[in-house]
């Protein structure tokens, strides 16, 4: 029952926070929305900002993946790199990301787990694109095209597109990363 409430509340915190930000949430909302008295969410949680930094640290895994064979297809750069996005988009929730976004400017603990996770997806981006490239491209020149793939991901990613919008602003992205590889597989 204990994992139960918590989760409840964590998930209407969620809700929440996404919807409105984390300053614009009273902790009285979060208890209303998740059916308990509002003194149970400080047996969980000690402070609001625990319930924030939780939910990060929780719904938002800072190495979500680590296997790049299942997203890199050889020859296929631009694919790869659409690949990494569905794959990741398939682990996160649309409004964890956008507390993630939303939160940095003014959360320290938020700000320092994008941080991290930013950085994983670099080394991801480039281990992708080292296995689909075609060519084998220079170090400076990889970590430069995933500087920017990351960039564009995570750009687009927090905004409100739908799945079909947002897949086609990251091909397109895609297709200039891959021209920078000197790769580019699809004219």
């Amino acid at each position: 029952m204990d994992g139960d409430t918590r989760t409840r509340i964590l998930d209407a915190a969620e809700e929440l926070i996404a919807a409105r930000g984390f300053d614009a949430t009273p902790t009285a909302a979060i208890a209303t929305r998740a059916g308990v008295p509002k003194g149970l969410i400080f047996y969980y949680f000690p402070t609001k900002e625990s319930i924030l930094t939780t939910l990060i640290a929780e719904r938002l895994p800072t190495d979500p993946l680590d296997d790049v064979a299942t997203v890199a297809v050889t020859g296929e750069p631009e694919t790869s790199l659409v690949n990494l996005e569905e794959a990741l988009n398939q682990r996160d929730r649309n409004t964890i990301r956008t507390i993630a976004w939303r939160e940095a400017d003014t959360h320290p603990a938020v700000r320092e787990h994008v941080r991290a996770l930013r950085t994983h997806l670099h080394n991801v981006t480039v281990e992708v694109l080292r296995a689909s490239a075609p060519l084998t491209a220079p170090a400076r020149v990889l970590d430069s095209c995933a500087t920017a793939w990351v960039a564009a991901m995570m750009s687009v990613t927090h905004r409100f597109l739908d799945r079909d919008d947002r897949l086609e602003e990251l091909r397109t992205v895609a297709r200039v990363v891959t021209a920078g590889l000197g790769a580019l597989s699809h004219p």
